[in-house]
């Protein structure tokens, strides 16, 4: 009875770990053409940013440029990147370890990242103008799968706010554009497929962004000052980024700080995966 017992229990075991291996195929593959779905739609520009660019523009947005950016960059298309850090789930929870991996187009605008805990999977992006976010509990059983016009707003301020990895994107255009606030600081205004979004930016004295805010959906009907800090700025393929990235909710009750990344990798102009 005791080797049968043991027999049943490693059958069991083994049809376990086959069934996590097939769910975990298939979201690989689910992964993997989400993210060449938004690599599909990058529409390349061979623009090359110079400093005549910049005259017009609010002295400190100027100075941010022309630390950040060498003349004659070529414009930033797509980006690839992955990251380590921590995450944190909610205000009263304790910090867990997480890897990511993300992808941007500039143009249109659009994103989808993946991060992995030893608890959860999260998927979240911006594609096709649309925002959405999925939770899958250690990669198996989805838990949430949220939509709707509030996450297209948040998602596309994500979106905004992280092209600080690839500056040429936050360059005057017709749907950007700057205005002067103080010698250290500037307003961001962006408008895309009938959102305007706005961030307040902060600069340090020698041009770096330092901290974005604004207001963001937490939930479908509640919005709420969401705040980015940016440090430790390292040149990389030639431009300068900051290389950690701190995000947290300004709640009545108070802040909740829930995500502090670490850049690892970055690269610019890949039209495939990792």
């Amino acid at each position: 009875m005791k080797h049968q017992r043991t027999w049943l229990l490693a059958l069991l075991a083994s049809g376990v770990a086959l069934i996590v291996a097939v769910v975990q195929r298939r979201n690989n593959r689910q992964w993997t053409k989400q993210v060449r779905k938004l690599l599909a739609l990058a529409q390349p520009s061979n623009g090359v940013f110079n400093y005549d660019q910049l005259v017009g523009l609010p002295e400190p947005v100027q100075r941010y440029f022309r630390h950040v950016l060498p003349d004659q960059h070529p414009y930033i298309n797509t980006v690839r990147l992955t990251h380590g850090g921590r995450f944190r789930t909610g205000p009263k929870k304790g910090w867990i370890a997480i890897k990511g991996e993300q992808y941007f187009t500039t143009n249109p605008p659009g994103f989808i990242w993946q991060g992995r805990t030893a608890l959860f999977t999260a998927i979240d992006k911006h594609i096709a103008g649309r925002g959405n976010l999925t939770v899958s509990l250690a990669s198996l059983a989805e838990v949430v799968n949220i939509g709707g016009s509030a996450f297209d707003q948040g998602e596309l301020l994500r979106w905004l706010g992280e092209s600080v990895w690839f500056p040429t994107n936050l360059l005057p255009s017709e749907r950007l554009s700057w205005s002067l606030v103080d010698e250290h600081t500037s307003e961001l205004h962006y408008q895309y497929d009938g959102l305007s979004l706005h961030y307040l930016v902060s600069f340090n004295d020698i041009g770096e962004i330092i901290r974005l805010e604004t207001k963001r959906y937490i939930a479908e009907s509640q919005l709420e000052t969401w705040v980015g800090e940016l440090f430790d700025y390292q040149t990389i393929n030639g431009v300068k980024v900051p290389t950690r990235i701190q995000a947290t909710w300004k709640l009545p009750e108070g802040d909740y700080t829930y995500a502090n990344f670490r850049l690892k990798r970055i690269e610019y102009n890949h039209y495939q995966l990792f």
